[in-house]
């Protein structure tokens, strides 16, 4: 039996790293990988990564990247002149030359992933949303850039089009399936309803998979006393043409998820109402144990 997260961002990896204080190697996340980007001779996976930090116990205070890491690769392009808009440490750099060298050689995604795991000695899985590439695009700019370059570092407060692109070509892997069809709990963690789960969710199968798991599904909302904490969630779900509340997050939910934990109620809809807010590890460990209850008390 397993413990199925799926994660994207800050407040998704959050969550795992509670869970894994719960159930430990039962844990399995599955990761958002529309955020992929391929640079400096590296594939990175800024998603599943960020997981893989905070469950490791090896993430920055700054909320990305590695604990300690130093950043003289990025330095020297500077010094030679070259435009460093994407900002990776040393040792974040060789982990994404080396995933780039495993997937030159043949491997799937899935398993590049797992070789990171492995190496930081996280006991649970993290899981790409799919081995195919999708991407996220915005307004016509490729997701990484539009939020460190343009839209989300100006603080953009609207966005016309969102696209996945590749999403419909793409397929969950094997792995996936298998683990919601064996899970108990099914957890969709407070990340950006839009651009952090709706890929996941758009890769054709996934909510198929949803719907057929015997465990329930239940969605903790990113949204804190009527506020977003962190990330232009508000931003996206008025893109959608939902209101940036639990009310809109269930919304964007509808036909995937059972049940959902939130600070309010939400009509037509069983709720959780607890505090979402994760401070510490204490409170990640409550969110888990009684997002974990919940879900027991739907199945």
């Amino acid at each position: 039996m397993t413990v199925v997260v799926l994660a994207g961002g800050t407040g998704g990896a959050k969550l795992a790293r509670g869970m894994l204080d719960v159930v430990c190697e039962e844990l399995v996340v599955v990761a958002n990988t529309a955020d992929d980007v391929e640079l400096y001779g590296a594939y990175v996976s800024p998603d599943p990564d960020l997981v893989a930090f905070w469950l490791a116990d090896r993430i920055d205070a700054r909320g990305w990247g590695l604990a300690g890491d130093t950043f003289h690769a990025m330095d020297r392009l500077r010094a030679r002149g070259e435009e460093v808009w994407f900002n990776l440490g040393d040792e974040d750099l060789e982990i994404g030359r080396d995933r780039a060298r495993r997937l030159a050689a043949g491997q799937r995604l899935t398993e590049a992933l797992d070789a990171l795991r492995d190496t930081l000695r996280v006991p649970a899985r993290i899981l790409p949303m799919s081995d195919d590439p999708v991407r996220t695009w915005v307004d016509g700019t490729p997701f990484q850039e539009w939020m460190i370059r343009t839209g989300g570092r100006a603080g953009a407060t609207a966005v016309g089009r969102v696209e996945l692109r590749g999403a419909q070509a793409a397929g969950p892997p094997p792995e996936v399936l298998d683990a919601l069809a064996a899970a108990r709990a099914i957890v969709i963690g407070p990340s950006n309803p839009v651009i952090s789960i709706g890929p996941i969710l758009a890769v054709p199968g996934v909510r198929e998979a949803l719907r057929a798991a015997p465990a329930p599904v239940v969605a903790v909302s990113p949204i804190v006393g009527g506020e977003v904490l962190k990330g232009p969630t508000a931003v996206f779900m008025r893109a959608m043409g939902v209101a940036p509340d639990a009310a809109g997050v269930a919304r964007l939910y509808d036909g995937v998820i059972d049940g959902l934990v939130a600070d309010g109620p939400v009509d037509g809809l069983p709720v959780l109402q607890t505090d979402v807010r994760m401070d510490g590890a204490d409170g990640r460990a409550r969110l888990a144990r009684e997002t974990l209850a919940f879900a027991a008390a739907l199945a």
